[in-house]
Parts: structure tokens; sequence; C-alpha cells
């Protein structure tokens, strides 16, 4: 059999999730990456294999170890990277040493299982089809204020991973940066026999942490943030309007319709129409006053058309300030 790395998930808590296929991965293999090997031989030891070789493989040497990971495969081993809880890679060593397997030519496949982070969404009763992961935030400093600042614009569903004695002050972070209304998903011991999901608020969830005892890592799991509409500029509000009016609407309807499609207030397109006449009345003006340079009737007429948009209003039956008047 040909070499290869495979990535097998493990159970996050109950041994009964361990899948049959994984089983057989396990039973394959000629070495197995894990992270702590006291629980990969435990786990072993439930699924009845014995006597495999164990290489450890963690955050700190993940480097070093990959390489060595790599070279066995492309030798004709089959590699097996377990974490002790979950999917490998997913907030856990595994996804260096893909890379660098793929880079190796060294064939790459998954055995899916149990995800902390998929199961916490599913229970929390908040929106899955649009998610977003972000695992553990940065601890402090600059790194953590710009994560946070992100989080709470972010309109997909929110994906986190906090430690018992950090899911505290992470509650009152996000509670500063998204608003203490902003609903949530606390879970924990998840799949275990003291399973807890915490369902309410960002400022509920604050104060019932601080009063219990964190056991265990959490899953948080966020509701997005509300988008918030696009005000219409004036721009919009213009071409909106002009089209309206080009297309023989009468004014004081137009304004009306440009007002509720677009969610602005009716003064604000009255605005717009001062602007579009005063467009209007120039334009004449210079036009007018180009036609006549040198004749006195001629320019009567040019001080006529720039009359100017209060007289337009006037024969519209509006008043100067723009609202609706009694037609003289």
């Amino acid at each position: 059999m040909s070499g290869r790395l495979i990535l097998v998930g493990t159970p996050i808590g109950h041994l009964g999730d361990l899948s049959p296929r994984a089983v057989d991965s396990l039973t394959a293999a000629d070495v197995i990456a894990c992270e702590d090997t006291r629980v990969t031989r435990k786990l072993l030891s439930h699924a009845g294999i014995r006597g495999k070789r164990l290489s450890t493989l963690n955050a700190h040497n993940e480097a070093s170890a990959g390489a060595a990971l790599v070279e066995l495969a492309s030798s004709g081993a089959v590699v097996v990277v377990a974490s002790d809880a979950g999917m490998p890679g997913i907030s856990d060593p595994g996804a260096r040493v893909v890379r660098e397997a793929l880079a190796a030519g060294v064939a790459v496949e998954v055995v899916p299982g149990p995800s902390a982070a998929l199961t916490a969404l599913v229970a929390s009763g908040l929106a899955t089809d649009r998610f977003c992961f972000e695992g553990f935030l940065p601890r402090k400093g600059r790194a953590r204020e710009q994560r946070l600042a992100a989080l709470a614009v972010e309109e997909r569903t929110i994906v986190l991973y906090e430690s018992p004695h950090r899911v505290a002050a992470t509650l009152a972070d996000l509670v500063a940066h998204c608003g203490s209304q902003r609903p949530v998903a606390v879970a924990r011991e998840l799949t275990k026999l003291h399973e807890e999901v915490w369902r309410g608020s960002l400022g509920d969830a604050l104060d019932h942490h601080a009063s219990t005892p964190a056991r265990g890592e959490h899953v948080l799991v966020l509701a997005g943030a509300v988008a918030q509409p696009i005000a219409a500029g004036d721009d919009e509000i213009d071409a909106a309007l002009s089209e309206r009016l080009g297309h023989g609407v009468d004014h004081k309807a137009a304004v009306a319709e440009v007002a509720a499609a677009l969610g602005v207030p009716k003064r604000q397109v009255y605005d717009a129409g001062l602007r579009l006449r005063g467009r209007g009345a120039r334009a004449g003006g210079a036009a007018a006053g180009g036609a006549t340079a040198g004749g006195a009737a001629a320019g009567g007429a040019g001080a006529e058309a720039v009359a100017g948009p209060d007289a337009l209003k006037a024969h519209e039956g509006e008043t100067p300030s723009g609202e609706p008047g009694a037609a003289r």
C-alpha cells in the first residue's frame, strides 16, 4: 500500500462517536501523530487497538515533527494525524503538515469526525446558513482589539473557542464591542455527561458565567450583526426624481414615490427638486444669454429665462420653501 497522510476526527467527549472508518484507519496506521500520547492511548485501548507507534505533534513542534511525518509518508508509510478531540487542523495541529505533504506529492485523506464548532452551532438555535469560524481570539493587545472590532460588524453567525479561565473576560469584551443584547449561545462539555448549552443575550451570559464555575473548553456562538441599510445619497435621489419627472409624473406624486422607494424623508426629496430646478434655470439662462448678446429685446427674454427656482415653484403651485402651496 502506498504511503499517505490521513487526518482522523476523534470524539470530542463521547467515545461512542468514534466511527468504524476511524478505527480502520487507526488500525492500518504505521505511525499515529497525536497531541498527547496518553489521551490517544486511551482512545486506542477503547477501540481495541494495541502496539501502535505514537509520535507527538503539537503547536510547539509541528514544524520539525511535520517534516519527519511527511518524510515517512513519502517513503511509503501510512501516517495518521489525530488530535486529542475533534478534527486535526481546526484550532489543533495538522494544517501545516497537510500543506507540506501536498507540496511533497503525498496523498492526503480525511476521515470526518466530531467537531465542537459545528456541534455547538447546530445546538445554538442561531442562524446556520452563513457562519464563520474564528477559533481562539488573540489573548491581548492590538490584535485582539482589531479582531473584536471586526466581529462587531460581522453579519454571519460567529463561532469562537475559549478556555475556561478566559471565557468571562471574552464575554465582557464582546459586550463592550457588540452590545449587551446580542444573542449568544455558550456551550461546554459537549457530548459529555454534564453537557450544557446556555442561550440568551451577551449581557446575561456575562452575568451567568461570572457566578458559575467554568469547566472545560467553551464554544461561543454569537449571532451576526444586523445589516444596516445604506442611506440614499443626493445623486441617487436626484436621479430617481428626475426619471419620474421625465416620464410625466406629477411633481408632488414623484416626490412621494421617491421618498417611499428610497426610504428618505420627503423634505430631502423636495430639496432634490430644488437642485434640479436650479440646474435647469442656470442652463436656460446661459443659453438665452448667449443667443441675445447685443439685443435689448432678446436680453429681456434672457432675464425671464433666469427668473430662478422660486418663480418656477410659484408657477407649479409650490411655496419658495419647497412645500406644497396654493396655486395662483
